[in-house]
C-alpha cells in the first residue's frame, strides 16, 4: 500500500511538473507578432481543464484562417483527456472579449468569457464547466503604433481611388509621352497609338530609351480602364498609372517610381 502510495505521489508530480515545463518552453505560434492587434494577446498556449476533475491539456490558440474561425492545436491525447474536444476545429474571439471553441460549422462548443485575471470560465455544450488559463505562457508583444515612415509605406502600397469626373478622357491618351524616373528628367519617349474599336493600343519606343529598367519592361501595349492606364509589356506584365498634377504616376507606388508626361508631337 505504501508504495502505492508513492508511486502516486510521483506521478502526480510528474505530472505537474510537465505541464511546468510545457508552460515555460511553449513557443508562440507561427505568426503571432504579425497578427491582428485584437487577437495578438490570445495567441499561444493556454491550459484547458475541466473545472472539478483532474483533467486538463494544453492547447495552442494560432492566427491562421481554419474554418469558421481561426487554428487551434492540441495533442491526440486531449481528446482521450477532454472528449468534448472532438468536436472543436476551431477557434474564434467574441464581441465581449472572450474566446469561442467552435465546431466545424462554427457553432461554439465552449463559449468563454472575458478574462479575469489569467484566466477565464466557460461552459460546455456537454454541460460540463471548463476553464481556460494562460499562467505561465507566453504572448506576443504588444506592436508599437505605426511611425509616419510606416504609415506613409503602407499608404503607398494601396492603389489610388480613382476620381472619375477628372480622369482624362479617353480619346485624349494616344500620343507621345516622356518617361521618367523622376519628375522632369526624360529617359526615353513611347509613343501610344489610337487603338481600334474594343481593342487595345499600341505603344512603341520613339527612339533609343537609355534605361534599362524600361527597355527591359519593353512596353508594346496600353488601355484605358475607370481612369487607370495600363501599359503591357512585350512578356505580358504590366504596370498601372494614375493621372495627378498633369502628368501620370505609377501605382500603386511601390518599387522604382515611373512617370509619363504629355510631349509635343
Amino acid at each position: 500500500m505504501a508504495g502505492g502510495l508513492r508511486y502516486a505521489l510521483a506521478a502526480g508530480g510528474l505530472a505537474l511538473w510537465g505541464h511546468a515545463a510545457a508552460a515555460q518552453t511553449a513557443p508562440l505560434p507561427r505568426g503571432a507578432e504579425r497578427a491582428p492587434a485584437a487577437i495578438a494577446p490570445l495567441l499561444g498556449a493556454w491550459t484547458l481543464e475541466q473545472v472539478g476533475a483532474s483533467r486538463q491539456c494544453t492547447i495552442t490558440l494560432g492566427p491562421e484562417a481554419a474554418g469558421q474561425g481561426r487554428q487551434i492545436r492540441f495533442p491526440a491525447t486531449c481528446r482521450r483527456a477532454l472528449p468534448i474536444l472532438d468536436t472543436v476545429s476551431a477557434w474564434a474571439p467574441t464581441a465581449d472579449g472572450g474566446i469561442a471553441l467552435s465546431d466545424a460549422g462554427g457553432k461554439p462548443v465552449i463559449p468563454f468569457g472575458p478574462a479575469s485575471g489569467q484566466r477565464r470560465q466557460g461552459r460546455g455544450s456537454d454541460g460540463r464547466d471548463y476553464g481556460l488559463d494562460a499562467t505561465g505562457f507566453a504572448r506576443a508583444s504588444p506592436r508599437a503604433p505605426a511611425g509616419p515612415a510606416e504609415t506613409a509605406a503602407t499608404a503607398a502600397q494601396r492603389p489610388t481611388v480613382v476620381d472619375l469626373a477628372r480622369a482624362p478622357a479617353p480619346e485624349t491618351l494616344p500620343g507621345l509621352y516622356a518617361l521618367m524616373r523622376q519628375p522632369g528628367r526624360e529617359a526615353c519617349r513611347i509613343r501610344l497609338a489610337a487603338p481600334a474599336a474594343g481593342q487595345q493600343g499600341a505603344a512603341r519606343f520613339d527612339g533609343l530609351c537609355a534605361d534599362t529598367g524600361i527597355t527591359i519592361f519593353d512596353p508594346v501595349g496600353w488601355r484605358y480602364d475607370a481612369g487607370r492606364l495600363t501599359l503591357l509589356a512585350r512578356k505580358g506584365h504590366s504596370v498601372e498609372l494614375v493621372f495627378e498634377n498633369g502628368q501620370w504616376r505609377k501605382d500603386p507606388a511601390v518599387g522604382a517610381p515611373l512617370l509619363l508626361r504629355r510631349s509635343s508631337p
